[in-house]
């Protein structure tokens, strides 16, 4: 089968992984750009952990004049509840289901694995991990949102699946309100969640990374 292409570490690099932590960039982005959080992450040497960076497809996006770009799916109009093409995210997170059964193959527990996402990644990983047909570990939202909710149909293995979603209060991306929707959305659907504000832009902060090693150890141990 082909795969997502991908960038891999192990943590730590001579250890043999326990668990898996598949993480989808955001838009415009590629696999390398969440990389480099990894030992700003400082997980035990006791939890031994293979991440997975995918590489999204280049296609055109229609917001940006239908540039040709990294994208997990195309972003038709850029109202506050973002119209988005379904059937790509879909198609998104039927490639994470692939790269979980790899995972799987591999060795790895499905209840030892967390699909994470920032911005648009966060979008499809929350829609993979929900429809996912193997128990998973838990679910990282990280400045995104959830277009979705209202259109999946739950796989029952995942219906109490624990979501950690982190966002920035001066977000101009992805506004709060969006996150906070995709917080209640959760709770709705009968996952408990942890919701984290940062006085932040579009990004990421060393409180939020610590905050994620922290809920990383805590969902792995």
């Amino acid at each position: 089968m082909n795969y997502l292409p991908s960038v891999e570490m192990l943590v730590p690099p001579a250890g043999e992984p326990a668990s898996s932590i598949i993480w989808l960039h955001g838009l415009g982005a590629d696999g390398h750009d969440f990389a480099g959080i990894v030992p700003e992450l400082r997980l035990p040497a006791d939890l031994p952990v293979r991440f997975v960076f995918p590489h999204a497809p280049s296609i055109p996006v229609t917001i940006n004049n239908g540039y040709v770009m990294p994208a997990w799916y195309d972003i038709l109009e850029m109202s506050i509840d973002r119209r988005v093409d379904v059937a790509q995210l879909t198609r998104s997170a039927e490639e994470v289901h692939a790269l979980v059964e790899r995972e799987v193959a591999r060795g790895i527990d499905s209840r030892r694995i967390i699909l994470a996402g920032f911005s648009q990644g966060g979008a499809v990983i929350l829609h993979a991990a929900l429809t996912c047909k193997r128990p998973l570990g838990g679910a990282l939202s990280l400045s995104s949102y959830f277009p979705t909710a209202d259109l999946l149909a739950q796989a029952p293995e995942n219906a109490a699946l624990p979501v950690m979603i982190c966002h920035g209060s001066y977000d101009q991306v992805v506004p709060d309100a969006l996150g906070r929707k995709a917080d209640a959305a959760l709770k709705t659907l009968g996952h408990p969640t942890v919701w984290h504000s940062y006085p932040m832009e579009h990004s990421l902060c060393l409180e939020e990374v610590r905050d994620i090693s922290a809920w990383f150890q805590k969902i792995l141990a």
